[in-house]
């Protein structure tokens, strides 16, 4: 057993904190936020995040999992400590790596110990060295080894990604260190969990790569379903049989209004910005960034030739506020994107998701927050479905013609049933998929 310490308490900090917990480390996890700390002893997770409540409640209740604000006492008594803070995108498209650099700091200035540090923070190639030499300088020639261990958790799956991972990435330049490593993660070991033992700069490297892959793989589908729209394809069937493909799988080959998260945006501007910074230009993953902001632009478009390009005072009902199914998060979601545009164009905004909404009210946009599906669609002229919840797959198409002024209906998650929408009627589109019989 290791005493573990994780600063920072998001996302990333607290399923990392629980996850490790659940293999019989002590862990305790810290932030400076003492409200939400206070919040996290009662039992108040801040994140909708499936099972991740399951997991804190059971080790607190086997008191391997504490919360705290002390984080000085929390850095002294630790043998190896997580840096999990937020890497927010910076003003010129870097990550700001205030948060990190001033943990790094803090460690340094209290390092009273051989220890390791470890980021699980997402941060750009380089930024190791940098976290060392930061270490060094405020420390007292304490000796200590640092690594990189990226995440790579999917919000609504991340539970399950942490304890059932494809694998586990541990960049050092200390055997030592990735040894002591190994045995934090020994129970995914035991499994046959794939260990990648890497350098610190291709660890770093790894995370960005993995990420804007998946984001390149969104943005293509959906490059291919709006020409599927112009000659009449089917975009269903074209990514079902391209993910047949072993060389391609099924993964990310979805069409949508585009993707967002904590993740993807952030993290290709920041691996395109690298590539500029270095001389070198990302032209797919440039192209990838600037397809997925065409594309919510394009669901904009769609919408307004359902309404004869006429949105003024007009009632829009939009269903799903969150970037994706399983979570709050609304960060860089379509709807954030796609409600402003309504609202300028002059729509009526009527809303309505299963959990995300208490976050979407902090963008203080004048819309109007319904209960369930039935009340944000009655009345409506138009309904635009911009999340997969699988609540909204089971919607009763018939009664919503009924609760709608109009039935116009775009789907641009593609979940309704083309074929029913068109016994019943309904005037729609979705993406890729506008000709199918």
């Amino acid at each position: 057993m290791k005493k573990i310490t994780i600063i920072g308490t998001g996302y990333v900090g607290l399923v990392t904190g629980a996850g490790i917990s659940e293999f019989g480390h002590d862990v305790t996890c810290v932030d400076i936020n003492k409200d939400k700390i206070k919040k996290l002893n009662l039992g108040k997770i801040p994140i909708y995040e499936p099972e991740l409540e399951t997991l804190v409640k059971r080790n607190k209740s086997k008191d391997r999992l504490k919360f705290s604000s002390d984080i000085i006492k929390a850095i002294k008594t630790a043998e190896i400590i997580f840096i999990a803070v937020g890497t927010p995108q910076g003003e010129n498209n870097d990550s700001d790596l205030t948060a990190v650099e001033n943990v790094a700091k803090l460690i340094g200035e209290n390092l009273n110990k051989y220890k390791i540090i470890c980021t699980k923070s997402t941060v750009p190639v380089g930024t190791g060295k940098k976290i060392e030499n930061i270490i060094k300088l405020a420390s007292s020639s304490i000796l200590f080894d640092y690594v990189s261990n990226p995440e790579f958790l999917r919000e609504g799956a991340a539970v399950k990604d942490f304890l059932i991972p494809d694998r586990i990435v541990i960049g050092s330049r200390s055997k030592k260190a990735f040894e002591i490593m190994q045995e934090v993660y020994r129970p995914l070991y035991l499994n046959e969990t794939p260990i990648v033992s890497t350098s610190i700069e291709t660890a770093e490297m790894i995370k960005y790569a993995s990420n804007a892959f998946l984001a390149l793989k969104i943005s293509y589908i959906n490059e291919i379903a709006n020409l599927c729209d112009l000659v009449g394809a089917d975009v269903n069937v074209v990514s079902k049989a391209m993910g047949q493909d072993g060389r391609i799988s099924s993964k990310f080959l979805h069409p949508g209004p585009g993707f967002g998260g904590s993740c993807f945006p952030k993290d290709t501007i920041a691996l395109a910005n690298a590539g500029k910074q270095n001389n070198f230009r990302m032209n797919t993953v440039e192209a990838a960034i600037k397809t997925n902001n065409e594309q919510k632009l394009r669901m904009v478009s769609k919408l307004k030739l359902l309404l004869n390009n006429n949105l003024k005072n007009k009632t829009i009902t939009v269903l799903g506020l969150a970037f994706k199914p399983e979570t709050n998060d609304i960060r860089d979601a379509a709807a954030a994107i796609i409600i402003p545009k309504l609202i300028e164009s002059g729509a009526i905004i009527n809303t309505y998701d299963p959990v995300a909404m208490e976050n979407f009210k902090l963008l203080k946009l004048n819309i109007n927050y319904f209960n369930n599906w039935q009340d944000a669609s009655r009345d409506a002229d138009a309904l635009i479905l911009l999340t997969e919840w699988n609540e909204f797959r089971g919607i009763d198409l018939l009664e919503l013609k009924l609760l709608l002024k109009t039935p116009i209906v775009l789907d641009t998650k593609n979940i309704l049933s083309i074929k029913k929408l068109k016994s019943l009627e309904f005037n729609y589109d979705n993406v890729g998929r506008k000709t199918v019989n």
